[in-house]
């Protein structure tokens, strides 16, 4: 009996072994390894960035394994439970959390500080795909099929704009509709929702803060205030725009190494690293990050249950919209609003939250034979 239960379990671990993507991690792993370069190519003795992300990759990545090979039903049975988890995270990070720059986001661990936001973006996946698992699409219009998933989504976009972090709380927003309309929800509904935010948004333009309504400003023309407001996108662009086709080479980015350019491991690392490697560099990391998203929405489609399919779909999007974003704001696009390069930006909460995001995916392509 014992020889069976081993037999049996040395063939289900060779089934996942087989069945895991290693051309998706592959992809993962050399985006880690260009963020990894990218911050060395900056790094100063002092601040030893490179160190403090190597270990958080380290954590990162165990997490991602740890989850892989967890059967994805343990993620659509504990959805709601990690979702209430962040929500008490978000509520004390407003009651007790401390505040740096002006916000309070964190909870100072000792020995990490955490962001519940950046949980939050997952939560809200794994909640809207469990609560939209059985429900039929002739249905999913219905009033009352509605309600719960609108406290899903702005229960938590209140608690992360308060902070106040109203990027984070945009973004769980698009990620959240770009679910819903998968879902099936009608799309007369997004063209409602669609008109009435373009008649509210003065409004709510005069309700934000006065260094939200300044990046707004900034973006619309940053040249009006070149060494306040708008001295981030200006040497972004700068710095972007002299490097070429093939770049100024490793280590010899100007405007990064002179100290011109501002959150450089964070925010505008893909600026210090379009400036080292050009046109071409910047064009052959995006096909690494769509190759990415592209694989994430096969197995989206690949999967047997609507779980599965709601989860995968919405980590993709996430990733695509963060992606896009980023690049909009360092390019002058659009408005600075501190949003990371996912995988290659320096950060803590924001690595290990996308290697959990990502192990969730590499669940559902594992065990995709497996019904909820």
């Amino acid at each position: 009996m014992f020889r069976t239960i081993k037999k049996s379990i040395i063939q289900q671990a060779k089934e996942k072994f087989f069945m895991f993507d290693w051309l998706f991690f592959s992809l993962v792993v050399l985006l880690i390894c260009v963020g990894l370069l990218t911050i060395y190519s900056v790094d100063r003795v002092d601040t030893n960035y490179l160190v403090k992300h190597s270990l958080r990759i380290a954590v990162s990545v165990s997490l991602f394994f740890i989850v892989a090979f967890t059967n994805i039903k343990f993620w659509y049975r504990y959805a709601y439970v990690f979702y209430f988890i962040v929500l008490g995270l978000l509520l004390y990070v407003s009651l007790f959390g401390f505040s740096a720059l002006g916000a309070k986001r964190w909870i100072n661990l000792y020995f990490f500080n955490i962001q519940p936001s950046e949980l939050m973006k997952v939560a809200v996946i794994l909640a809207l795909a469990r609560y939209y698992q059985f429900i039929k699409i002739e249905d999913i219009d219905r009033l009352s099929n509605l309600i719960i998933p609108l406290f899903i989504i702005i229960i938590p976009f209140f608690l992360v704009a308060n902070q106040p972090d109203l990027g984070t709380g945009i973004f769980i927003l698009i990620v959240s509709i770009g679910m819903l309309w998968l879902a099936g929800l009608n799309l007369k509904i997004f063209l409602t929702g669609l008109v009435s935010l373009f008649v509210l948004a003065p409004f709510v333009i005069s309700f934000l803060k006065p260094y939200q309504q300044k990046r707004i400003l900034t973006f619309l023309n940053p040249e009006n205030d070149p060494l306040g407001s708008g001295y981030q996108i200006i040497q972004s662009k700068i710095a972007i725009g002299s490097a070429g086709f093939f770049g100024k080479g490793f280590k010899q980015g100007t405007q990064s190494n002179l100290e011109f350019l501002p959150e450089k491991h964070t925010d505008f690392i893909f600026t210090v690293f379009a400036e080292q490697f050009g046109f071409l560099g910047s064009l052959l990391l995006i096909f690494i990050f769509f190759g990415i998203i592209l694989t994430i929405l096969t197995i989206s489609l690949q999967s047997q249950n609507n779980f599965s399919r709601l989860v995968c779909f919405g980590i993709g999007f996430n990733i695509f919209v963060y992606l896009a974003v980023n690049l909009g704001m360092v390019t002058g696009l659009l408005p600075v609003v501190g949003v990371p390069l996912p995988i290659i930006s320096y950060g803590g909460t924001a690595m290990l939250t996308t290697m959990f995001a990502l192990g969730i995916v590499m669940s559902a392509k594992i065990h995709k034979e497996y019904k909820l």
